[in-house]
């Protein structure tokens, strides 16, 4: 990777069908050039991300899809997306990601980056993110110039929520559905416990293949026989305050291991 290239573009994905974001999430997350900082599923979701993130350094580029046919979607494209931002300010860098190749010229006309053709591939992947690099633009690093941190983008029924990690106690993974948990409620997200991982792995603990929790919050072990749980939360002694999370038992011991480390007050036989 070349010097242009340390930092990872802060990148936002729009699709609606959740297999395909997810695996595009991965191939993003795994090149190390991009930081995935939101998935969505619809225009008017990120609308409001790149709108909300727009301050500091934001999103530098979203991969969009152009027929978008989820939830909330209406009949709203990728390409109106681009159309409906062009001209603004602070204007992320656009790659087509699309199973649809009728509409390369269009889209150049607007000024996108690449065209990613589906099925992607790591490869191609990396190519494209090799242009996004080499047409990024010097970033002005807002106020003491320290960069703005990340947040993570998630939903609450029609809305977006942006929160500061900070303020993340957990993600919890059912169903193939991701959950946050925070002192504000528990919102929805788009991304795999594996991305998150991958983005903010010295942050988050993965203390279970459902769970991932924030080191920080974590206030209490409970040990009862071969079962070990977390209390993840703001105090001890309030359930409605914070959440019970399960350990693995093959990760029980790393994760004491580890809180300890970081810790004093008890002898160590």
């Amino acid at each position: 990777m070349s010097p242009s290239e340390d930092a990872p573009l802060r990148t936002l994905v729009v699709e609606d069908e959740w297999p395909a974001r997810n695996y595009l999430v991965e191939l993003l997350q795994a090149s190390r050039m991009a930081e995935v900082v939101g998935a969505v599923a619809t225009t008017e979701q990120a609308r409001e991300a790149i709108q909300a993130q727009s301050s500091g350094v934001g999103i530098e580029c979203v991969f969009v899809d152009i027929q978008l046919l989820g939830q909330g979607g209406g009949s709203e494209t990728g390409l109106d997306l681009i159309r409906s931002l062009v001209g603004s300010a602070r204007v992320p860098m656009f790659v087509l990601a699309t199973a649809f190749d009728q509409h390369a010229l269009e889209a150049f006309e607007l000024g996108v980056v690449d065209y990613l053709l589906k099925p992607f591939t790591e490869d191609r992947v990396a190519q494209t993110l090799h242009r996004l690099h080499e047409r990024r633009p010097a970033q002005v690093l807002p106020g003491d110039g320290i960069l703005q941190a990340p947040r993570i983008v998630a939903r609450k029924k029609r809305s977006l929520v942006f929160l500061e990690l900070h303020e993340i106690w957990a993600f919890e993974t059912q169903d193939r559905l991701t959950s946050v948990h925070t002192a504000h409620g528990t919102f929805d997200l788009d991304l795999s416990l594996a991305a998150i991982e991958a983005s903010f792995g010295r942050t988050f603990v993965r203390v279970h293949r459902q769970w991932l929790v924030n080191a920080s919050h974590i206030k209490e072990l409970e040990r009862d026989g071969d079962e070990t749980r977390l209390f993840v939360g703001p105090a001890l002694g309030d359930d409605k305050k914070g959440v019970r999370v399960p350990v693995a038992r093959e990760r029980a011991a790393a994760v004491r291991n580890a809180l300890l480390s970081n810790a004093t007050g008890l002898r160590r036989g």
